[in-house]
């Protein structure tokens, strides 16, 4: 149960532990904690992707240490058995990417879920938003991290040649092809030799909802073809939208945990 409703989410909203973790792309110029602070679900805690994720590179997003998510995890009160549920008041989704690195880093796939619809469907259904701060009582938190779960660009370039996974990037048609400027300065245009292109916003509604199951296998089907296929692998500009496509394919390869490309084409695309 990768997915859970607004109806849901609102009848057991003292049972869950929830999360805002709303990322803006820098050239809409909005900021998401200031959104957070403004209006949030009642006892959201907020997620800063970018403040959360490797300081220690250049690359965006990447996934931190062990001992970091941790401490991370621990200061905003979340324990090991904790059901989780995250959402977004982004066009990208970013929920998606939150949702990744909890299971990332060991929680238990099937006590951490997003909201069908995010923040926007939430609001279109006028459903209760509150400014109250959220009280966190600091935890121990302890992570164990499924190294499978991430690629990195040696490996990337290796399955060029062996063809071991499928790599399907989830940027508009017009950047994977090289066609528009990327949005961050020093990168190339273009893609990751042999990828496939599945746009993100494909699999998307117009309230931030996800398509059906069935639409999404269709979607897939004519990407992939036939074979339901566990070996493969999501990337993007940085990481955040590959998680959209990674929690769309669980929906519907149950055998499937999400693969991502960590340093997606941000790394990949260095001039």
């Amino acid at each position: 149960m990768s997915l859970v409703t607004t109806d849901w989410l609102e009848k057991n909203i003292s049972k869950v532990k929830i999360f805002d973790s709303s990322w803006h792309m820098p050239i809409t110029n909005r900021d998401g904690y200031k959104e957070y602070i403004k209006e949030h679900i009642k006892n959201a805690i907020f997620f800063d992707i970018d403040k959360n994720s490797d300081q220690n590179t250049n690359l965006p997003h990447m996934l931190v240490k062990k001992d970091t998510w941790e401490k991370i995890i621990s200061s905003m009160g979340i324990s090991n058995k904790d059901k989780i549920v995250i959402y977004d008041n982004s066009d990208v989704i970013s929920s998606c990417r939150l949702w990744y690195n909890f299971i990332y880093f060991g929680h238990n796939p099937q006590l951490v879920n997003v909201l069908d619809g995010g923040l926007k469907k939430w609001k279109i259904e006028n459903r209760k938003l509150t400014n109250l701060p959220t009280k966190i009582e600091v935890s121990k938190y302890f992570a164990t991290e499924i190294k499978d779960l991430v690629k990195d660009k040696k490996k990337i370039d290796a399955n060029i040649i062996k063809n071991k996974f499928r790599v399907l990037d989830a940027r508009s048609k017009e950047r994977f092809e090289g066609k528009i400027k990327e949005p961050r300065d020093g990168i190339r245009s273009g893609s990751i030799p042999k990828s496939l292109c599945l746009p993100y916003k494909k699999l998307i509604n117009e309230n931030n909802s996800f398509k059906k199951k069935d639409e999404i296998f269709n979607i897939f089907k004519d990407i992939l073809g036939e074979e339901m296929t566990t070996n493969v692998i999501f990337s993007c500009g940085s990481g955040i939208t590959a998680s959209v496509l990674a929690l769309a394919y669980s929906l519907i390869n149950n055998k499937y945990m999400p693969i991502i490309y960590d340093g997606s084409w941000a790394e990949y695309g260095k001039i």
